[in-house]
């Protein structure tokens, strides 16, 4: 027999036992009597979704990538006699910056996509995910550089950044400024 088709032959053995082991659509029963957990055949815990709690969490994290608000915790973002209000994340990054208020910060212009400020001191990074996706109104730190990054154009995911929360409404008050520009940030009570 030739060498190509013994190459042959071995590729579409080999594929075919991938296809054999990933084509496998028996679950195991999880034995502990957990009915929202089942256990794949290589042993790996997979959580099923409950649809009745689908849409009581769509309108309490709405547009928010899953993350959850802090109870009524809100900040307010004061520049050029505007104001905008933000609705913050229950994270450990989200706490830390709560704690450094109130500030006094200047932000500039980055990119044509968002509004960016370096903070005095860095934010907790515990518990952050990897990066994210971020979109129009997010309120972000860049753990990186250790600055906030308040988006009014979508962007790309990005390694380090952490959602902190999202602007209620009228982000075109941040992108139509030209320049740097000062903000007092508060929390409101």
């Amino acid at each position: 027999m030739g060498k190509g088709v013994k190459s042959t032959l071995l590729f579409i053995l080999v594929i075919s036992l991938f296809l054999t082991a990933c084509s496998s659509s028996h679950n195991e029963k999880n034995t502990n009597g957990d009915d929202t957990a089942n256990t794949n055949v290589s042993g790996e815990q997979v959580v099923k979704i409950d649809e009745s709690n689908k849409q009581n969490s769509k309108d309490s994290a709405t547009d928010n990538g899953g993350l959850e608000f802090m109870e009524d915790i809100k900040i307010k973002l004061t520049f050029n006699n505007e104001e905008v209000i933000v609705n913050m994340y229950d994270n450990p990054t989200s706490r830390d910056f709560l704690a450094q208020l109130p500030l006094t910060i200047t932000f500039e212009d980055y990119a044509r996509t968002e509004k960016i400020s370096y903070l005095p001191k860095k934010l907790s990074t515990e518990k952050a995910p990897s990066g994210s996706d971020p979109s129009v109104g997010d309120f972000t730190y860049y753990a990186p550089w250790g600055n906030l990054a308040i988006f009014y154009r979508d962007f790309g995911y990005s390694n380090g950044l952490i959602k902190l929360g999202k602007i209620e409404s009228r982000v075109d008050k941040l992108e139509s400024i030209n320049g740097n520009f000062t903000v007092q940030i508060e929390k409101i009570d």
